[in-house]
This record gives C-alpha cells, sequence and structure tokens, in this order.
C-alpha cells in the first residue's frame, strides 16, 4: 500500500469513528549531512565535525499536520488518490539513505493536494499545496517547512491567485475577514528577514514568514497556526462558486500557470532535491509532481512570464532573484495594507 493510500486509509477510520470533524524556503547552502531515514519525535544529540560546538537537535515530525489536513478536508469534501500517486509516492536518495514520501490527492473543487515530506535523524522537510480547480479563483493553499539542528524555516499562506498588492476587489473577497488571523500569528511568529521581491508578490497579506530555534513551544504554534490556517483556505472552498464564464476561467488558469512556473523554476528547495536525488530528477519532482499542472493549464514559457529572466543567449538566468532581496521588516501593517515598496532593493 503507497504512502497516500495509507494516509487516505487513516483519515476515513479517524472519520468514522468521529462525528466531527517540498521545499521551497530551504536554505541554499544546506549542510552535507549523512542522514539516515527515521522518524523522531525527541531530542537527539548531534556533534558538528570540524570541532564545531555540540547542539541538542529539537527533532520535530510533520506527520500529524499532512494528517489533519486530509482528515480535515474528508470532512467536508469526497477526496481521492491523484493519478499522480502511481508515479509519486516514494523515492530514495541516490545514496539510498534518505526517504521521500509523496501523497497527492484530488476533490471536486480541488485539481490537486499534495505532500512532500522528509523526516531524518538531521532534517525534517514539509511541502504542502493544494491547488483550487481553475473554475474557483480561491487562493493556493501553501506551507513550506524546514527544520535542522539549529533552525526551523517557515513560510506558511494562501497564496493569491491574482494580485492583492494592487487589485483591492481580490484582497477584500478572500482575506479582508482573515487579516485578524495573519495578525495573531504574525506576533507569535515574526518576520523571518529579506525576501526576494520577485516572491512578494505572490503572497498574501497574510502570509507567515519566519525563522526560529527549534523548540516544542514553537513547534505548537506553527501547528496551532497550520490547523488554523488550512480550516480557513477549506472554508474558502466550500464557500467558492464555480464560475462558468470561459473568459474568467482561462484568466483563472493563467494565474495559476503563472504562479507555477515560477515555483518550478525558481524554487529555492531545487538545491535541497538536487543534493539528495540528482539535477533530473529534482527538475522532474519539481515540474511534474510539486508544481503539476504547467503542461496543462497553459502554454506560455517562464521567460513568457518574466522576460527579465531572459539571458543574452535566450537561455533562463539561473540567478535566484533579478530585483534583490528586500523586506526586512513585514510589508503588511496590522489592517493588510502594504505598506512596503515593491521595488525597493
Amino acid at each position: 500500500m503507497s504512502v497516500s493510500e495509507k494516509l487516505l486509509s487513516s483519515s476515513m477510520k479517524s472519520s468514522s469513528s468521529s462525528s466531527s470533524s517540498f521545499l521551497s524556503f530551504f536554505p541554499p547552502e544546506t549542510p552535507r549531512l549523512r542522514l539516515s531515514s527515521s522518524v523522531l519525535h525527541s531530542s537527539v544529540s548531534y556533534s558538528w565535525k570540524q570541532k564545531r560546538p555540540s547542539f541538542q537537535v529539537y527533532a520535530v515530525s510533520y506527520e500529524k499536520f499532512i494528517q489533519f489536513a486530509l482528515n480535515h478536508t474528508k470532512h467536508h469534501t469526497h477526496l481521492s488518490p491523484s493519478p499522480l500517486q502511481e508515479k509519486f509516492s516514494s523515492m530514495m536518495s541516490t545514496d539510498g539513505n534518505v526517504e521521500l514520501q509523496m501523497g497527492s490527492f484530488e476533490a471536486p473543487k480541488i485539481r490537486l493536494l499534495r505532500s512532500l515530506s522528509i523526516e531524518t535523524e538531521t532534517m525534517q522537510v514539509l511541502d504542502f499545496a493544494a491547488f483550487p480547480k481553475p473554475e474557483y479563483d480561491v487562493p493556493i493553499f501553501c506551507a513550506n517547512f524546514f527544520s535542522n539542528a539549529s533552525t526551523s524555516i517557515v513560510l506558511l499562506d494562501l497564496n493569491p491567485l491574482h494580485d492583492v498588492i494592487n487589485q483591492r476587489e481580490y484582497k477584500e473577497k478572500y482575506y479582508s475577514s482573515l487579516i485578524p488571523l495573519g495578525v495573531k500569528y504574525s506576533e507569535l511568529l515574526p518576520w523571518g528577514g529579506k525576501l526576494t521581491s520577485e516572491s512578494l508578490t505572490f503572497f498574501s497579506p497574510i502570509v507567515i514568514w519566519t525563522r526560529f530555534t527549534p523548540n516544542q513551544h514553537k513547534y505548537d504554534v506553527l501547528y496551532s497556526a497550520f490547523v488554523d490556517y488550512y480550516k480557513a483556505w477549506v472554508e474558502l472552498i466550500d464557500e467558492a462558486a464555480e464560475e462558468n464564464d470561459a473568459s474568467i476561467i482561462k484568466f483563472n488558469c493563467e494565474a495559476q500557470h503563472r504562479y507555477l512556473a515560477w515555483r518550478a523554476e525558481k524554487d529555492p528547495g531545487h538545491g535541497l532535491l538536487k543534493r539528495l536525488i540528482g539535477d533530473t530528477a529534482a527538475k522532474e519532482l519539481l515540474r511534474n509532481f510539486l508544481f503539476h499542472g504547467i503542461d496543462e493549464l497553459g502554454s506560455k514559457s517562464f521567460l513568457d512570464y518574466f522576460p527579465d529572466y531572459r539571458s543574452e543567449d535566450g537561455t533562463v538566468i539561473e540567478k535566484r532573484s533579478i530585483i534583490g532581496k528586500s523586506f526586512e521588516n513585514r510589508p503588511w501593517d496590522a489592517r493588510g495594507e502594504f505598506v512596503g515598496n515593491i521595488f525597493i532593493n
């Protein structure tokens, strides 16, 4: 039985017994460590090589995040395995020491709900996302978590399908009622430092971007934030009305396609995946699983959307950012108003 089938089976059992209800911000220079695939729920000792100080590693498991999302979704809609599950369920690293576990599902209003998780003695990763069908202009649920011995890096958001910096109507439609939720967790999980300006255009006023030293309290806060944000997203999906206007559906398709093109080409997690499974497999995983839909939702290329990345010979500039890193502090205020300058370096 595949990982996703086990999770779905578990969620069905949980649902029947109750009447109520990968990668994107990995550090580009993750240390090259020998990893073994075991899931830890307690602290273990780890010493850096070359006489570096010893750290007490707080090892977490993101499995319960995935399980919650599946259980909660099952209470609201019919969730079934995605055809992607036949090819993407698990994968071993090239050295045979690390297992990448994947799960993917679909539902009447959800084009793809998928997860990638990696849990070892020295590193824990979760890349979880849910994409609406183009008939709905609902935001994209996005959770990217990375933890190692000394730090946790977190991105949690309902990524807007359309511009929320300049298009007030879309912002009011989906985020006005969620601003208090964003304010609550932005205080508990403070802004994590500079981001590339291009990336910010894909974030919402309630985005959580943070870094912290791993500990039980922060882990509990993060789980609470994940639960609340996912509940909010499922509620938006529940309430969304199907669009019948072909031109608007096409507009939604292109918006999601643009998002997928950006993430598949410039995702910072590519470096970690490349080290684990090789460049070819990493690119396939990014394009055909994590950001599946590039070949189905549109025909434009990355350079069609982002011409600033075109080199003199017509290829894509590999540098992660053209504009540079900005936004040392949170660029939205407590009312959800954008107070940054998208063009500042």
